[in-house]
């Protein structure tokens, strides 16, 4: 992961370099080397996706030095890490730390298999609730993720979980259970939220460049202040990323790009809102295709 881009863009090569000088430890090495298993640990994959995802913005602004600011910027929730530092609220540095708890926390506050999250598909945002509501019997389980229209996933106890997935046939519903370490963005995640809440304390964050669209408010993050705060309700508040596209449809956004590994998200927009168009930009091939895709 980020490999051909750091192979192409001396900047980005930098920014896995300062990465493992914050680290202690080398997050170059595991993305480009693996093991797999290692990678996959959510410890790591959090500051990994932020490394590689600032490591392929470096690459834009090299090969395109003359690219404006954008109108805004977003991430999918520990995307939300990379749309600020993007924004220069707060440093690489400081993310990719921050990320690393923020990971082992999350881990750490559901003990292993008793957390579980499903994709429920077909379903608006009432009747997800309803059925969390219904399947709850005592347990927590609520939405977590409102992804695009007809897909919102939920979180919580894993009982829960697995009883809200049996109900959905009978709701006209879908659920498809998701392979996680654990149960994101539910209040199970509270523990986590304070262990990054003390972190986030001792940080200096700037002002926002350009606006963030906060996923817990799907509202744009203007002050330093704010950045902060929203980064500690987001840890067991749900994902507003439907709203958050929308937001950006209504505001007159035609053209976005998806920068990091992946392409989950440019599939995602298109289901939302297809006034925008999204490219996927996360190797030197796409980031060479960016001129024309913004005309």
């Amino acid at each position: 992961m980020g490999q051909a881009l750091a192979s192409a863009f001396p900047e980005a090569a930098q920014v896995f370099e300062r990465a493992d000088q914050a680290l202690g430890f080398s997050i170059r090495a595991l993305c480009f080397d693996g093991p797999i298993a290692e990678l996959t640990r959510t410890l790591h994959t959090q500051p990994a996706i932020v490394t590689a995802s600032i490591a392929a913005l470096a690459a834009i602004r090299s090969a395109h030095p003359s690219l404006p600011a954008p109108e805004f910027a977003a991430g999918h929730s520990l995307g939300e890490y990379s749309a600020l530092v993007a924004a220069g609220t707060l440093t690489l540095e400081d993310a990719v730390r921050v990320v690393h708890l923020r990971g082992q926390s999350m881990q750490d506050a559901v003990p292993e298999g008793e957390g579980g999250m499903a994709a429920i598909m077909g379903g608006d945002r009432a009747a997800v609730e309803a059925l969390c509501a219904e399947a709850a019997q005592g347990d927590i389980v609520s939405p977590a993720n409102f992804n695009a229209p007809g897909q919102i996933v939920i979180s919580g106890h894993k009982r829960a979980v697995d009883r809200a997935a049996a109900l959905a046939g009978s709701k006209k519903l879908k659920a498809i259970p998701l392979k996680v370490s654990a149960p994101f963005h539910c209040a199970l995640m509270a523990p986590a939220a304070r262990a990054v809440e003390r972190a986030l304390s001792k940080l200096t964050f700037e002002a926002p460049r350009f606006p963030v669209i906060a996923n817990v408010s799907a509202q744009p993050v203007i002050s330093a202040e704010d950045a902060k705060s929203l980064l500690v309700r987001q840890i067991d508040g749900p994902v507003l990323w439907e709203q958050t596209i929308l937001l950006m449809a209504e505001a007159g956004v035609t053209h976005a790009l998806e920068i990091g590994p992946g392409k989950v998200l440019a599939g995602l927009v298109k289901r939302i809102d297809k006034r925008i168009s999204v490219l996927s930009v996360g190797d030197p091939d796409n980031i060479a295709k960016i001129p024309e895709f913004l005309g």
